[in-house]
């Protein structure tokens, strides 16, 4: 059974001179311009070096982008997930032509519309009403299309008392509704999205999420679907791409995807030492953190499964320690704490050192899937020592707790309990 292909990537390479716009220099510009009427390559594609932020480099190009292939099929939902500075945007504004490759094609049947940063496409002087049409136009729809749509797009995106003020005084929120009523209603082929959701509160990015997997299902309709959310993406998609240094590292489905990803990037090491809004006389001063799932080799965070939660310190005082505390706290994505540890909870015969490592084991970790992070607190002597909020960020994937067979459904609570019932 031959396979319906929409969309297709070939050998798509983007390279960008790093402070510059374009080549830089004219001698840049006339040197590519001779090679090409000879009909030779361009000479600046045989330099550059690999997109990885975290090396210094030798050239002054870069490629944003490698040797990218891959094909999508009709109706089908593709997440493309990696670390910052991966390639994920760039590629996507280039499946959307906001930007051209360097070397490379794609191939696509039908129309694509995307939603790559908040406002893009909108005219602020324009009302919404207005933004709604012209959108609608440049997606290459008639007046009477974009008209039989509008009241569901208004209602959709909660700013029909807006609706007709100018976008300009919307906020970013307001926006991004909008926006993303008008791509998903007016019916692309394909619907290219960013982490642009991300700006939208949480009821709206589960309107958002189930108005796409309708849009996939019933409209047979493809969605590329950028997110750091590895929740919302294992929701939603049913295949995906691992992208690192601007390459394809992994492609399959996103179950192995994401476990693939989480492995390298979920447990967390921190460099505490490097955050500057901290508190305290720093007397202690937290330095490192990690996050291990003990009882998984495959190495990411899952509900159920014991968690250590690993502190390095340093400490300053030379005084007697005549009483301590440390605490962590931990947060929902709403910074709502949803759980406590603390040294003054439990019996123990910890000593602070010059130098130490502190740890604190969870046992079947109860947290529900979504995205954490954790408050770091220490008192010594009744003074604040140390205190850091919102950092050591994880997230815990979708499991099947209650070895039943379904996985939790989303939105239900943060904590996972123990019970039965009869």
């Amino acid at each position: 059974m031959s396979k319906d292909i929409i969309l297709k990537a070939e050998n798509i390479s983007k390279q960008y001179r790093l402070g510059q716009v374009g080549t830089g220099t004219l001698s840049h510009d006339i040197n590519r311009w001779w090679h090409q009427i000879r009909g030779k390559e361009d000479p600046y594609l045989k330099i550059g070096d690999t997109n990885d932020r975290s090396t210094k480099g030798s050239s002054d190009y870069v490629w944003a982008l490698q040797d990218i292939n891959f094909e999508v099929e009709r109706g089908e939902v593709l997440g493309i997930i990696g670390k910052n500075g991966a390639g994920k945007s760039t590629l996507l504004k280039i499946l959307s032509k906001v930007t051209a490759p360097t070397t490379g094609s794609i191939k696509s049947r039908g129309r694509i519309a995307s939603l790559l940063e908040v406002g893009t496409g909108f005219n602020g002087e324009m009302t919404g009403r207005e933004n709604i049409f012209l959108n609608g136009a440049i997606l290459g729809m008639t007046k009477k299309e974009i008209a039989s749509k509008l009241d569901e797009i208004i209602e959709f995106s909660g700013c029909e008392r807006y609706i007709d003020t100018p976008v300009k005084r919307y906020s970013s929120g307001m926006t991004v509704r909008l926006a993303f009523a008008v791509a998903a209603f007016l019916e692309p082929e394909i619907l290219v999205i960013d982490e642009v959701l991300a700006v939208g509160d949480a009821e709206f990015q589960k309107k958002a999420i189930g108005k796409m997997q309708d849009i996939s299902r019933e409209g047979g309709r493809t969605v590329l679907f950028v997110s750091h959310n590895m929740v919302a993406v294992q929701n939603l998609c049913t295949r995906g791409i691992l992208m690192e240094n601007g390459s394809i590292k992994a492609e399959g489905k996103i179950g192995d995807i994401i476990s693939g990803y989480l492995a390298v990037n979920k447990i967390v090491s921190t460099k505490l030492s490097a955050v500057n809004d901290r508190k305290g006389n720093q007397t202690l001063i937290f330095e490192e953190g990690k996050l291990i799932c003990e009882a998984n080799s495959e190495g990411f965070i899952e509900s159920h499964k014991d968690l250590k939660i690993s502190i390095h310190y340093k400490l300053n005082l030379i005084d007697e320690i005549r009483q301590y505390r440390i605490d962590i706290g931990i947060n929902n994505f709403m910074g709502d704490r949803v759980a406590w540890l603390s040294s003054e909870s439990i019996i123990n015969d910890f000593e602070l050192k010059e130098n130490n490592q502190l740890d604190f084991t969870i046992r079947e970790l109860p947290l529900a899937p979504g995205d954490y992070t954790c408050n770091l607190f220490c008192e010594i002597n009744n003074e604040i020592a140390d205190w850091l909020s919102q950092v050591m960020p994880f997230s815990v994937i979708e499991k099947d707790y209650y070895n039943t067979g379904k996985l939790i459904p989303k939105n239900q609570g943060d904590i996972l309990l123990n019970y039965s019932m009869r």
